[in-house]
């Protein structure tokens, strides 16, 4: 399948290189002239422009966009509900709001354009080789496409998910299980760390990813974290959140599902980026002025 790719950053761009490896065509558009000479470096095929990567595209078109979630990607869309034909197919594979989609399902199908959302999973090594993605959209619309996804994905690694919104839907929902099971790991390396034996964290990560219960990839990445600075020495402790956990846990109190694991998760992320908060003030007075607990002065 030859196909257009919007968006060459880190994900699109290997995202392109795995269409390639496996026997389809994408052709790149990026607004970073550096992220083009990159992608001709390794052998893909570029346009300058998206009305010029429409041009070399067969009918119907397929584009695929990887651009950040919210303006960038409404952009891309407004530009393409007028630039493809009835038809066509567009594929968003960024991390949008599943109301964005949506949203843009319904402004793509008043042109009769037809749109999927695909959840992205796998990080940029997934987008390399074997990702995961949960695709929305009309099923005859990805049946079309299916073969892009066999290709690209691990065994077993996509799911047509059902109408337009339920492809980033279970992303969002997939990402704040994903805040929560972060955190727990932290948490358990702290309290490793705050003990009075003298772990070897890289290789505790290790031995917990063969065999024992909480084997994960996430376990084998901290492995890697651990074996390069055991004791992170030389990162901060800010963890910064690109928005799907807030996404979901802001779903789940719409629809009054309780999720504390995932809402401590993403306090504690807001708590990270700063070392002092007005609300530990707070809290310090309240037990100077009721128990005399001493504050620290700065």
């Amino acid at each position: 399948m030859k196909l257009g790719l919007i968006g060459l950053g880190k994900m699109g761009m290997n995202l392109a290189l795995n269409m390639q490896d496996n026997g389809h065509t994408p052709v790149g558009y990026d607004l970073d002239d550096a992220n083009l000479a990159t992608a001709t470096s390794y052998g893909l095929t570029i346009a300058t422009s998206i009305d010029a990567l429409v041009q070399q595209l067969p009918s119907p078109h397929v584009i695929w966009i990887m651009v950040p979630a919210g303006k960038a990607t409404n952009s891309v869309i407004t530009q393409l509900a007028t630039t493809l034909s009835a038809g066509d197919v567009v594929l968003d594979g960024g991390n949008s709001f599943y109301q964005d989609s949506i949203q843009h399902g319904q402004q793509l199908a008043d042109q009769q354009i037809h749109f999927l959302d695909v959840g992205t999973s796998g990080g940029q090594a997934g987008a390399r080789h074997n990702g995961n993605f949960m695709v929305g959209g009309e099923r005859a619309t990805f049946k079309l496409v299916e073969p892009l996804f066999k290709a690209i994905a691990a065994p077993d690694g996509y799911l047509y998910t059902g109408p337009v919104g339920s492809g980033h839907y279970l992303k969002m929902v997939h990402n704040g299980i994903e805040y929560g099971m972060m955190a727990a790991i932290g948490e358990g390396f702290d309290v490793l760390q705050h003990s009075q034996f003298n772990y070897d964290n890289a290789a505790v990560a290790k031995v917990w990813n063969n065999g024992s219960v909480i084997r994960s990839w996430l376990m084998a990445l901290a492995q890697d974290a651990f074996s390069n600075d055991d004791n992170l020495d030389q990162i901060k402790g800010i963890m910064h959140t690109s928005g799907e956990g807030r996404w979901t846990l802001d779903t789940a109190l719409d629809q009054q599902v309780a999720t504390p694991v995932i809402a401590m998760a993403l306090m504690m992320r807001y708590r990270s980026m700063t070392d002092d908060t007005f609300t530990g003030k707070v809290v310090a007075a309240l037990r100077n002025e009721f128990g005399g607990h001493a504050v620290e002065h700065q």
